[in-house]
């Protein structure tokens, strides 16, 4: 074999080599990025599987245990109109305060007030805390007071007004007698009227929300020192009830010279408070007598999820805009329905207003007009309005 026969072989067995690895090479990246699309692919699905399990977990109501809410609540327990709190290692009372308007005092009373805060804050030997409350005005109780109270009046209005009517039958009656009937039926009709106006806006009154409250509140702290070594624990709240009513009376005192009065609230008073502290949403629902009442004779919180509190907002903004969608597609409707029978109305008795405004035209010109002429114009016209009529029912 020679030297060019050799060659040619070889040339031919390297473009073969050539080819086989070049298809290897695009047989290996094809398989390559399958690999990759379908991993891409599998990759998007559990993100899209983790998206969908996070939201639903975020969204999911949580239920609390009691031993949740118990830890949650920075105080241990209601004793002896005290706030207990770190296993009795402070001690809280609170006293409130009726507030004053400072604005309306003249120069003389500013600086009295001024002079007695001063004096008051010199007294202090403790740490206090100014807490403010905002609340909604609540006038549910007042309401149902008004109607127990209604039902009294109603009857003794009927009462009267039986005696009235069969006063007015009596011939024989007196003239006093009968003045007397009537000015205990009218004094009665008076009051019935004035107690019905008293409820009715009473009621418009309680649907505004926007109605609010603030209560002043001051916050006085013991701190035993060593309690678990140097006292028991019914030692410990007799003395620090001791302490802390003494350090209140002289808070009440030194307000006193500022022109405030107050009061130290007792145990349901301080739950009550605690109780719309916790519950800011729920408190004017379900109140901490409506609670007593119920059964429950310990204080918990009702406050929902903010997520769930959040999508509640979202579901009723959603429906508004859904019953206005409704209201104005409902109100372009009709004024289209009106519209459309106004003009098929007009359409069917266009023939009629046309007789009737040829007449109406003429008639304005008879000045211009001769009277036979218009006469025997009017006349065609009408002649003309029953042959359409006439023709309209041979057709029919």
């Amino acid at each position: 074999m020679g030297t060019t026969a050799i060659t040619q072989v070889l040339t031919i067995g390297l473009i073969v080599s050539i080819i086989i690895l070049f298809i290897l090479i695009v047989v290996f990246f094809a398989l390559w990025f399958k690999n990759k699309m379908k991993k891409n692919e599998q990759d998007k699905q559990d993100s899209k599987e983790k998206v969908e399990e996070k939201r639903s977990n975020t969204f999911k109501s949580k239920i609390y245990t009691a031993t949740d809410v118990k830890s949650f609540m920075d105080f241990d327990e209601i004793k002896d109109n005290m706030i207990v709190q770190n296993n009795g290692k402070r001690m809280v009372m609170v006293v409130q305060c009726q507030g004053i308007n400072y604005d309306l005092m003249s120069s003389i009373e500013k600086v009295g007030v001024e002079q007695g805060f001063i004096q008051f804050l010199n007294t202090l030997t403790r740490p206090i805390q100014i807490y403010i409350q905002s609340r909604k005005v609540n006038l549910e109780e007042s309401i149902d007071n008004y109607k127990k109270r209604f039902k009294n009046i109603d009857a003794a209005y009927n009462k009267a007004k039986l005696q009235y009517q069969n006063a007015q039958k009596n011939t024989d009656m007196s003239s006093e007698k009968f003045k007397k009937i009537k000015f205990e039926y009218v004094r009665q009709k008076n009051l019935h009227d004035y107690t019905k106006d008293i409820i009715a806006n009473t009621e418009s009154m309680s649907l505004n929300k926007n109605i609010l409250t603030k209560k002043y509140y001051i916050a006085i702290s013991y701190f035993p020192e060593n309690p678990e070594e140097l006292f028991k624990k019914e030692e410990l709240i007799d003395l620090a009830f001791s302490e802390l009513y003494t350090s209140a009376q002289s808070v009440l005192r030194g307000l006193s010279m500022c022109g405030i009065t107050g009061k130290v609230l007792d145990s349901e008073e301080l739950a009550e408070l605690l109780y719309v502290s916790f519950n800011r949403d729920a408190s004017e629902l379900l109140g901490l007598n409506k609670a007593l009442k119920a059964g429950y004779d310990s204080l918990y919180t009702t406050a929902p999820d903010v997520f769930d509190k959040k999508m509640k907002e979202l579901d009723k903004i959603i429906e508004e805009r859904a019953v206005d969608l409704v209201n104005s597609s409902i109100e372009e409707a009709t004024v289209n329905n009106i519209k459309k029978k106004e003009v098929e109305e007009q359409e069917k008795n266009m023939a009629d207003l046309i007789k009737q405004l040829a007449k109406t035209m003429i008639e304005d010109n008879r000045g211009y007009i001769p009277d036979d002429i218009a006469d025997e114009s009017i006349e065609i016209i009408e002649n003309k309005k029953e042959q359409t009529k006439s023709k309209t029912k041979k057709g029919a």
